[in-house]
């Protein structure tokens, strides 16, 4: 299952990601700290921990910055 995350969320970066290329407010960037959440911690962990960080990055957030994995 872990696999098909990755993989939809390097389908994610090939396409859409490209439109929004430098608009993130961390680093690394949410889908690629979901990739490393998701091979760290398994498939449910990592999942869980990619979306928590995907609903702080809103323009509306006063968090921002190195938020590492």
């Amino acid at each position: 299952m872990k696999y098909i995350v990755i993989y939809i969320v390097k389908l994610y970066q090939v396409t859409l990601g490209l439109l929004f290329r430098g608009n993130c407010r961390f680093h690394p960037s949410c889908s690629e700290y979901m990739i490393q959440a998701v091979n760290k911690y398994g498939f449910l962990s990592g999942l869980y921990k990619g979306i928590k960080r995907l609903s702080k990055c809103h323009p509306f957030s006063k968090t921002y910055g190195i938020d590492e994995v």
